[in-house]
Order: C-alpha cells, then structure tokens, then sequence
C-alpha cells in the first residue's frame, strides 16, 4: 500500500482565533458596564429569576431532577442551591439552579432572529459565584481569591444578556434546527472564565470549546416531541458552560477557527456556510430593553394575546355572555408566534405542549379567567375541560406582516396580538389588539411594582412572612443587595430539608 500522507497544511505558532470570538473575549474582559439603566434592570432580572426557581420547586417533575449526582454528597464550600439543602459541585450546581429557573418559562425573555431567555445564564454565574466566594473564604484562591459581590453578578449578567442578545438579533438557530441554548452555553462560558480568573486568551479558549460542544436540537419543543426536556435544556447549558471552562483552567486549549474552518467548523457544519451577523456592538442594549414576563407563565410570543383575552372575558362578560358562546376566534399575530406556538389541533398530550401552544393558552384565560402554571398540568381543570378543548381548536392565527415588522424593528421590538370574536348569534366584537405586554420597557416602569408583587408571591410558600419581608426590603436596597457577598446572599435561600 502507499504510504498515506496527509493533504492538511502544515501549520505553526501560535493561530488567531476567530475574530466572532477575539471580539467577545475582548468584550468581557474590557468593556466598561456604566450603564445606571442596566444594572436596575439587572437588579429587577436577579429577583424576578431567583423567584421563579423558587416556584418551580413546587413542581415534582422539576425538583425530581435536582440535587447530588449521587444522593447524599455534599460539596465543601459548594454552591447553595436556593429553597433546597443541596450543596454541589459548581457544574451541578449550574444545572440544578439553571433547571429551576427556566422550568415555568416565567421570567425574562428576549425575541429576534432567535429567541430565548439570557437569565438562564444565572444559572452558571450564581453557581460558580457562590462557590468561588465560598472557597476563598474558607481560606482558598480560587478566581482571584476574592468574595464576589452580587454587584459583580449582575455586571456578568449584563454581559452574559449581551452577548447571548446580540448574537440573537439577526442569526436564526431555530431555522437550522437549532435550540437557542447553544447561546447560554456560550454566553455562560465567556462570563465565567473571567470569574475563575482566567485571562483573556483563554477565555477565548473556552468560548471556542462551547461552539465546538455538541448542540442541543430544538425537537424537543416541537411537535411531535414537545417534552419536559425543552425545561431543563438552559440547565444542561450551563452545566456544560462550567466543565468546559474549568477544563479550560487545568490548561485544555481552544480551537480557533471552530467557526470558520472550511468542512468542520460551526458554520459549514450547522450554519448552512453563513457567517453570523452583527447588528450592534457589545454593550448593554439587551439588558436595557429585556422583556419581563409579568402577568402570565406563558411563552412570551402569547403574553399580548393572553392579555388581549382577559379584555374579552370582560367585554362578554358585561354583555352577560361567556365563553360558552363564542363560535370562532381569529388571532391576527405575527410570524415568530405562529412559528412556535400555534397548534391549534394538535392534540395537547403534556404540560409542554399546553404551554407552548397559543390557542390553549388563550381559550384557558377565555374560560377561567386566569393563567397558572397549574392550568398546564396533567388532570388539572384546564387541561381536562371540554370547553377549553373545543374553544382551542375554533382559534385561527393569521400573520400581519406588520406586526412582524414591529417585531423586529430595533427602535420597537413589540410583540403585537389582537382578537377578533365571533358569537354563535352572529355577532363579531370589535377587534381586542394588544401591542406591547407588560413587562416591555414601553411599559418598564408600570411593570416594576407587579415584578416585585411576583417575587413576594413566590417567596411566600417557603419562607415565613419575616423571611419573605426581609428578602423584599433587600431587593429594594440597590447599594446594601449589591455590596453583599455572594455567599452570604445565597445563605439567606437555604431550607433544611426539601418541603414539595
């Protein structure tokens, strides 16, 4: 046989990386946060997040998923996993707390080319915060053997929504079949690594590992696989975020062109060869303009239409009318909504699929007046309701190509829905139209009170009224919350035994 011989070039010194991933690294390492806008909103995100990990304990199917790899193990100086007495190695601890505060799909969002949640980033800031603050105490040098302050967490949020945001705005991974979670494990590697103390070419490293990472495909939100899976995917990304950067740290190198590689880099493998696009800058634009998800547990593309269907229900109501006698809806919306969530007769066979299905949602604010996250369980009154069944599947969408393009024009960024009601008598209401949800920053500011309102509510199953008022009063104290330790922040979420 002839001798085989390779036909890749030979290559020496030390290679460039990726200018995609040159420019993030600089980005985290050397830009300045001075943004008063940001770190508010950053402050509003902490709470609003940490509060929905704590409801989602409430859940067996979230909390079944959590804790020690191996029951019983407890971690020196480990990360705190709030509302449970787990405490875990930092890569466990970023699923656990990642998991729990994505299982409702109850707080921040961010809606562009790609969708998705960059407060699941959290999940892998607070973990490696927690337990880098936790060592160092404990006599350690972990990071740069400093207590990290929640100031310091909310600075790599910032950043984390930046990157996770502007990477969104005009790249599509769900059009390649790609889950938005990629850009966690991304966003999460990049702030991390300057947390563990590692300086800017290795962070470089560690962002390139999570591009090469294999990535998560987005069946499981879709029919016919929607699952529970589509809840603890962030959570799996910021575990991988983690043990990718702490190998990185013990000297595992990156892999510079893991996008532009002709044949196997990211875009010829998974980008159908595009390039990504950039419509800004790094800075702090996505914090400032993140979307919060107030009123209801819904996927966010449905918030103006659930809101729109409370108006409803008032106006039937007022006419001495109900749901019973409607005929038809017609839900004139956008592209993005009727993309993911509209599922008007696909039969509903799981808590995923009711939550990410527009008519469901919407027939169950029609019927009940009121949106839970109960009303997407199992054998719950919503989920076993004849009326909401039949009224579902009478619920068309239509596209207006103008509310997509308010959907993503940047000086904008609505999420329109309107409603227009037919009766059984023959009577069409006026149409309901809702533009901006609340939790929009056109509405920032009249969303404030009702973030808090939510924190308390979930604070209140598992803490006593003391408790829960001591936690609010500190989330309201910008300077004391953000001169706090990490760990000592933490301290204050710890339970002795699980209670749900």
């Amino acid at each position: 046989m002839a001798v085989l011989k390779s036909n890749a070039p030979a290559t020496g010194g030390v290679r460039e990386f990726d200018p995609e991933i040159k420019y993030m690294a600089s980005y985290i390492h050397n830009y300045k946060i001075d943004s008063d806008l940001a770190f508010e909103t950053a402050r509003y995100v902490f709470l609003d997040t940490i509060g929905c990990g704590l409801e989602a304990l409430r859940f067996k199917e979230c909390t079944k998923l959590l804790g020690p790899v191996v029951e019983g193990t407890v971690v020196p100086n480990g990360t705190r996993v709030p509302g449970t007495p787990y405490v875990l190695d930092p890569i466990n601890g970023a699923f656990n707390i990642g998991t729990m505060i994505r299982w409702l799909d109850y707080n921040d969002c961010w809606l562009a080319a790609e969708w998705g949640h960059p407060s699941d980033n959290l999940g892998g800031i607070l973990a490696v915060a927690d337990w880098i603050s936790r060592t160092n105490r404990a006599g350690g040098h972990v990071g740069k053997g400093t207590i990290i302050k929640v100031r310091d967490v909310l600075e790599a949020m910032i950043k984390a929504h930046e990157i996770q945001g502007c990477l969104a705005l005009e790249n599509s991974f769900n059009k390649v079949g790609l889950d938005h979670v990629v850009l966690v494990k991304v966003a999460t590697a990049a702030v991390v690594s300057k947390m563990l103390g590692l300086p800017e070419r290795q962070t470089a490293d560690a962002i390139s590992q999570a591009w090469v990472d294999g990535q998560s495909l987005r069946t499981y939100r879709h029919s016919p696989n929607t699952m529970s899976r589509k809840s603890w995917a962030a959570g799996d990304a910021c575990q991988r975020a983690v043990n990718l950067v702490l190998k990185v740290k013990r000297g595992e190198h990156g892999v510079p062109t893991v996008l532009s590689a002709p044949v196997w880099g990211f875009y010829d493998v998974l980008f159908k060869s595009k390039k990504f696009e950039f419509q800004r800058p790094y800075g702090s634009y996505v914090m400032e303009n993140i979307l919060f998800k107030v009123s209801y547990p819904a996927e966010f593309h449905s918030q103006t239409a659930i809101e729109a269907a409370k108006k409803v229900h008032a106006e039937l109501k007022s006419r001495g009318k109900s749901a019973e006698d409607i005929e038809s809806i017609v839900c004139r919306t956008h592209e993005a909504c009727i993309r993911i969530i509209d599922k008007q007769h696909k039969p509903m066979d799981n808590f995923a699929d009711r939550d990410h299905c527009v008519q469901y949602m919407v027939a169950t604010m029609l019927v009940f007046n009121r949106l839970e996250a109960t009303d997407y369980t199992d054998g719950g009154e919503a989920a076993t309701s004849p009326l909401v069944e039949s009224l579902r599947r009478r619920i068309s969408c239509e596209e207006d190509p103008e509310f997509t393009k308010a959907y993503h024009n940047p000086d904008m960024r609505t999420i329109p829905n309107a409603l227009t009601v037919t009766l059984k008598d023959g009577t069409v209401l006026e149409e309901t139209v809702v533009e901006a949800p609340l939790g929009h920053k056109l509405r920032r500011e009249e969303a404030k009170p009702e973030i808090l309102d939510k924190f308390e509510r979930h604070l209140g199953p598992h803490f006593p009224p003391p408790k829960v008022q001591e936690l609010l009063e500190l989330g309201k104290n910008k300077e004391k919350l953000e001169n706090m330790g990490v760990d000592e922040y933490m301290d204050k979420y710890v339970k002795e035994k699980m209670e749900w």
